[in-house]
């Protein structure tokens, strides 16, 4: 609702100053500064309270929540009264633990000064009047839970959640619900161009099969006929049905002139008798006749049952003279039905195969038309061995319940090309990202989301980490063999570094949680980009044997300290992490093994071939028993440290989780990225994953007595693939970073169910 109401003061302010009324748009833009509402943006509305408590304000905060209960609570049922109320004590008490924990005595007593008329006959406020005089309330069991911060925190989150419901489900103007008909308009805009492709690629499809369609359907229909007539008709005579009838009518004629001149057949030869000259005619015809149904094969078969036709017919004609005519007029009869029965019957039979090669024909449009290759993408094979958490129902029946709320998800969309790298730093206030035309943004998003610093690089930018001491400090990796120290507050570079002019892609950057150095990941120039029209080959284990060096630097003199070996060759570290105290540091590389080193000794400890193919990137467990790892084979597994090689799981994810990425275009242009920043997450206890998808973060359960892992909770929202995420936990609300290739960062903050 916030959102629209920003847009909608916008088009109202253009309106006006396209009719000229300057007068109301000053007075427009004077209230909309006093707004006591804050554009109905609720996390503005928390913030305002927050400050009331912290400046010691009682007359304002008091007088800011009785405005927001005469405008926006009185609105609701009566059912809700009790809720706001105890929203309002909460608030009180809130302010009141705060002039406690800032030694601010006289604070809590004008608190009860002012406010003991109204509470003291309230039995919430019964025990609190005696807080001004104990020495340490924080440790006192009524007020002990006041003081926790969990308290404060899980307040402050409650008061967000009735806000935001509360104006989710306020009625509004018809002019809000412009905007919302605007976004519900471009969607069915962007459905029906993805269904007009889809029927264009249909159509081709079904063309295609069309024309294909008469070969087959003539093949289908000689396989009817040939399979469906009877044995004994196809050693018959086949006779089309002109030459059927006049056979026929040649019959008949010469049966006619047989028994009306009986005596002229006593006057001929024997040689010369006319039924035999009839069933020879009939003979040679049916072996014409049969040549264009039957093919090749079957023609001497039917030429020799001719034969032995004609030679039963020439036995017949050497009986005696009396019982010729008798025999041939009766074999002649027969004949004559035997050749009408086969002809309608074999007409029957035309009939039949004529409408089942019909029916074939109709079969085979609408298998064309349901065979057609959907336009999906290529997750949906992997998608397959996951479960999805939440929509299956137990043995109880009992549906489970989502181990995460959406509280909300913002937007920023500061960039306009893709990312590389999207990080939260150690406070969990601020966010700097990198896409690949150098630009560096570094903004903040609480309690509002602000740029703080931009800077472009005239270097292609390929690595980017927080420094951990100095949160203010930002390292960039070039791709020309530099790495700068930038300053976000005072938004300079402090100083720039030259690696190595042989190895000039720094890859990975990771700094101690010490503060005190940085390990560098520095690798000579590959043949494939980051950014490519072409992708590239998927490969095996070893098609990326590219050399590369792993130094450590001081992070106070700039200064390298020393180059780790890396065994068997030296190869290029595409990734790397630290364990919490800064002890141990795992790298993954483009050989596909995994190295784990001692930085008190700084020597590898142990490494062990871990993927075929490249590994894109690694984290430590939350327990740091284990390193999870992701890799050019697209799977995901977690090792034992304990046990160099181990492997406790191994699970497979879809094709969009690890990369290569793909953004498809007009007229078949892709756009190929491969990985760069992080490609999974954690949450704050280890027990959930969050990786990129084609249209948003999944996140993951982590279950080592699981086969495959368990959908959670999809955050979707992006329309270009994510191809980087991010999982802050400084704060009890987890916050998610997901950035795509269209160069949109979704900022999805997350409330966790506790069981």
């Amino acid at each position: 609702m916030a959102a629209a109401v920003e847009r909608t003061d916008e088009l109202v302010r253009e309106y006006l100053l396209f009719r000229g009324f300057t007068a109301t748009l000053k007075q427009l833009d004077v209230e909309i500064k006093a707004d006591k509402e804050k554009g109905f943006r609720v996390d503005k509305i928390v913030e305002q309270l927050q400050q009331y408590v912290q400046s010691y304000d009682l007359t304002a905060l008091r007088d800011y929540w009785s405005y927001l209960e005469r405008r926006l609570f009185s609105r609701l049922e009566d059912v809700y009264r009790p809720t706001v109320n105890k929203l309002k004590i909460s608030l009180y008490r809130y302010y009141l633990v705060h002039t406690v924990q800032t030694s601010r005595n006289d604070k809590t007593q004008e608190f009860f000064l002012k406010q003991s008329s109204e509470l003291q006959n309230q039995a919430e406020w019964k025990e609190w009047f005696v807080l001004p005089f104990i020495p340490n309330p924080e440790s006192n069991p009524t007020f002990s839970t006041y003081f926790s911060r969990q308290w404060a925190d899980t307040f402050i989150v409650s008061l967000h959640n009735f806000l935001s419901v509360l104006f989710h489900f306020l009625p509004v103007p018809v002019i809000l619900n412009f905007d919302e008909e605007c976004q519900r308009s471009n969607f069915l805009q962007e459905e029906n161009e993805a269904l007009r492709q889809k029927l264009f690629a249909l159509q081709a499809e079904y063309y295609r099969m069309k024309k294909d369609e008469p070969q087959q359907q003539q093949e289908e229909e000689e396989l009817i006929v040939h399979h469906k007539l009877p044995s004994y008709v196809t050693n018959m005579d086949r006779l089309g049905d002109s030459e059927l009838d006049m056979t026929c009518s040649q019959r008949s004629t010469a049966h006619s002139l047989q028994t009306r001149g009986g005596f002229l057949s006593s006057l001929l030869p024997q040689g010369k008798k006319g039924p035999s000259r009839v069933t020879q005619t009939a003979g040679t015809s049916s072996v014409q006749a049969g040549a264009p149904l039957v093919g090749k094969k079957e023609q001497p078969n039917h030429q020799s049952s001719k034969g032995k036709e004609v030679t039963s017919s020439c036995k017949e004609a050497k009986s005696p003279f009396g019982g010729l005519t008798a025999t041939e007029s009766s074999s002649l009869q027969q004949r004559q039905r035997r050749l009408q029965d086969h002809g309608k019957e074999r007409k029957e039979l035309l009939s039949k195969a004529t409408s089942q090669a019909q029916t074939t024909e109709r079969k085979l449009e609408v298998l064309s038309t349901e065979t057609e290759t959907p336009l999906e993408p290529h997750t949906e094979q992997m998608e397959t061995r996951t479960k999805t958490f939440g929509s299956t129902l137990d043995t109880g029946g009992i549906r489970q319940e989502q181990p995460f709320i959406v509280l909300s998800q913002e937007e920023y969309g500061e960039h306009h090309s893709s990312i590389m790298h999207c990080r939260v730093d150690c406070s969990g206030r601020r966010v700097a990202s990198l896409d690949v035309d150098g630009v560096i943004k570094v903004w903040s998003f609480n309690p509002i989301m602000q740029t703080k610093a931009s800077s472009i690089s005239k270097s292609p930018l390929l690595s980017l980490e927080w420094a951990t001491k100095r949160d203010r400090l930002l390292l960039l990796g070039s791709g020309v063999g530099t790495v700068r120290l930038y300053d976000t507050e005072a938004k300079k570079n402090l100083c720039e570094i030259s690696i190595d002019e042989d190895m000039p892609r720094i890859l990975s950057l990771a700094c101690s949680p010490s503060g005190a150095s940085f390990v560098c990941s520095a690798a000579a120039s590959g043949l494939v980009s980051h950014l490519d029209p072409v992708a590239p080959d998927s490969g095996g284990k070893g098609t990326n044997q590219v050399p590369g060096k792993l130094l450590l630097w001081d992070t106070k003199t700039m200064k390298q300290q020393l180059q780790f070996s890396l065994e068997p060759e030296p190869i290029a570290i595409n990734c790397t992490a630290f364990n919490h105290n800064g002890n141990l540091l795992v790298t993954g590389a483009a050989d596909g093994i995994i190295r784990l080193f001692d930085m008190q000794q700084h020597e590898c400890a142990m490494s062990w071939q871990a993927h075929d193919g490249e590994v894109y990137s690694v984290e430590f467990s939350y327990d740091e028993n284990a390193v999870y790892s992701i890799g050019e084979d697209g799977k995901f597994i977690q090792w034992n440290i304990h046990k160099s090689g181990s492997k406790v799981s191994e699970y497979g994810l879809p094709r969009d989780a690890t990369g290569p990425f793909v953004l498809s275009g007009y007229s078949g242009y892709k756009q190929v990225q491969v990985p760069h920043g992080r490609l999974f997450a954690f949450d704050s206890e280890g027990n959930y994953m969050l990786t990129c998808s084609s249209s948003g973060g999944v996140i993951y359960k982590l279950s080592s007595n699981e086969k495959v892992l368990e959908s959670c909770l999809s955050l979707g929202g992006h329309r270009a693939p994510v191809v980087t995420v991010d999982w802050c936990t400084a704060m009890d609300c987890g916050t998610c970073l997901t950035a795509s290739m269209d160069g949109k960062i979704k900022l999805t903050t997350l409330l966790a169910q506790k069981s």
